[in-house]
């Protein structure tokens, strides 16, 4: 099985083939394909990273486009009677890895 890790969203992520993740919201429509540089790929038999990986692409596929569970912030200060309270939704887009070559 080879595993890759590649960068999105100024987050990093180790994935395999068939893996579903959900990464920073990107601007693609439902069913478009991307195409990832690998940071570093670990196959059985050898390690390759850094100048060594950049040859090698992953490729997904997007599934779905969405928001994450709400957060509630709540600020206060106590004796001020300062209150503040927001809540937070952030979006996503969710990838399906499809190959790794």
């Amino acid at each position: 099985m080879i595993n890759a890790i590649i960068e999105t969203g100024g987050k990093q992520y180790s994935v395999n083939v068939g893996d579903v993740l959900q990464v920073e919201k990107l601007e693609k429509n439902i069913g478009d394909k991307i195409i990832f540089d690998a940071l570093f790929i670990n196959d059985e038999s050898q390690i390759k990273f850094g100048k060594n990986a950049n040859n090698v692409k992953v490729s997904a596929e997007v599934t779905g486009q969405g928001k994450a569970d709400k957060i509630i912030v709540f600020k206060y200060n106590p004796k001020k009677r300062t209150r503040k309270k927001y809540g937070h939704r952030q979006p996503f887009t969710e990838i399906k890895i499809t190959e790794i070559k």
